[in-house]
């Protein structure tokens, strides 16, 4: 090209950030070693891109079919709630997720529910052989006619395949390990990644075919390769779970096609992963009598209500500094809770090794669950059970009061239809003034009692967890 010259740069091989010195750790990623220096062409001041001709012609937005971008089921549930109704012909949806998570357990899950269904689905392994996906199929059931396999790492192979099969959904598991000849690099590199990605979402969208492909994460928990892979398709899905528990957890990070709000729970077993509509019964322990130390919240994992029970335990420390041991709960969160205890309930555990943990392995990150951290401490502190069937609902101040959470009627309904006789929230903005003189506020929801208190103080009352309920323990004893 006329008046085009070659410049150098310098990229990062992890993440594709360039810069024009050479440094020697990534100012994107903070990676060490993966700047390398790599020749681009630029392109002078005198070229110009001329016209050509367009592949269709512009038309008003009111006469564009929407008919080719209806949902349509995958028949996996819970991936369709999250997807916003099922799988759109053309998309390009990306699945990432930690290895041995279960990333391709549920693809091929999705891809024999699909067959199943009479549509024709190629499955692309290029991490396993043929004959190790089919094992995996014969152990989940994944074995139907419309289902086809192969084994490829190039990406010139894949397409041939996806002309000669013409699918309507095709798996491609990893797309870090597909390379395309010609192109500069190494399989799972920024260049290959970025190119492989690009033809697979132009033939996505050329021939109204629904590209799933998994993709790999880096130790920090980031989509390897390129931050542009993750602007190149429609939608963007993280796997999760912790390795302990078989229970995963499916969110949607960027759907063009539905809510990012929404989240699928399954259950991966040895005959492979299963649909989990209620998991209500995993985070949530049936005592049969009351339980000092324990109360259940409800948090909000997108739009769903979830309920987790959190346990607490608070001992003598024989050590200067006391212990602060968290499992499933943030530890600075229960710093903060711990200091409000003290300072405005005159719960003193200063001298304590506290001890805070969720049952099966349930991670809260919802600040509506502050409140029934502080019951289950401040009832394990007292030896003392709150009682039976109650939730407790509310963020915490630092000046002890309980602030409203989002989802607060969802949240009720959901506790009610579990079971719960007994909830203590925040109270109304409006009525906290009313509810601090008089202490408490109560109210039904589905036959359920709904205690509204304006702070913690108020909520140990309520639940007779407060300096007169350890008193009146010490006077009988």
């Amino acid at each position: 090209m006329a008046g085009s010259k070659t410049r150098s740069t310098y990229r990062c091989s992890e993440c594709g950030w360039s810069t024009a010195r050479w440094v020697g750790r990534c100012g994107e990623c903070q990676a060490w070693g993966s700047v390398s220096e790599v020749a681009v062409a630029s392109v002078g001041p005198s070229s110009r891109t001329s016209a050509t001709p367009v592949t269709s012609a512009a038309v008003p937005i009111g006469q564009v079919s929407a008919e080719r971008a209806v949902h349509h089921r995958s028949g996996v549930p819970e991936l369709d709630r999250v997807l916003g109704g099922g799988l759109v012909p053309g998309a390009a949806v990306l699945l990432a997720g930690e290895p041995g998570v279960g990333k391709s357990t549920l693809l091929l899950e999705v891809a024999a529910r699909t067959a199943a269904a009479r549509q024709r689905t190629l499955y692309v392994t290029g991490e396993e052989s043929a004959a190790q996906v089919r094992l995996r199929a014969d152990r989940t059931g994944g074995i139907h006619d419309q289902l086809y396999l192969a084994a490829e790492t190039d990406l010139g192979a894949v397409l041939t395949h996806i002309e000669q099969v013409r699918p309507s959904t095709v798996v491609i598991d990893s797309v870090q390990t597909i390379s395309a000849s010609g192109v500069d690099g190494v399989p799972g590199g920024v260049t290959q990644v970025k190119e492989v990605a690009q033809a697979l979402v132009r033939m996505a969208k050329s021939r109204d075919i629904t590209v799933v492909m998994i993709g790999h994460v880096t130790k920090d928990g980031a989509i390897a390769g390129p931050r542009v892979l993750e602007h190149l398709v429609d939608v963007v899905l993280h796997f999760e779970g912790d390795r302990n528990s078989r229970f995963r957890m499916l969110r949607a990070v960027k759907n063009r096609f539905g809510p990012v709000d929404e989240v699928g729970c399954f259950d991966l077993g040895p005959d492979g992963i299963r649909t989990v509509e209620d998991p209500t019964g995993i985070f949530v322990e049936r005592h049969h009598g009351r339980v000092p130390g324990t109360c259940v919240a409800v948090s909000m994992e997108g739009r769903r209500p979830l309920l987790a029970e959190v346990q607490g335990l608070v001992t003598l420390s024989p050590a200067e500094r006391p212990r602060r041991t968290t499992s499933g709960i943030d530890g600075s969160r229960l710093a903060m809770i711990l200091a409000v205890l003290q300072q405005h309930c005159g719960i003193r555990l200063h001298q304590h090794d506290v001890f805070a943990s969720t049952v099966g392995g349930a991670r809260l990150s919802d600040p509506g669950s502050d409140l029934a951290l502080a019951v289950a401490i401040a009832s394990a502190h007292f030896v003392s059970a709150p009682p039976a069937g109650v939730v407790a609902l509310g963020e915490i101040g630092l000046s002890g009061e309980l602030r409203r959470v989002r989802d607060l009627p969802q949240r009720l309904a959901e506790a009610a239809r579990l079971g719960f006789a007994m909830a203590v929230v925040p109270a109304d903005p409006g009525t906290a003034q009313g509810a601090r003189r008089g202490g408490s506020r109560e109210r039904k929801v589905d036959g359920m009692r709904v205690v509204e208190v304006p702070d913690v103080a108020s909520a140990l009352v309520a639940l007779h967890l407060d300096r007169r309920t350890k008193h009146a323990l010490e006077v009988v004893e």
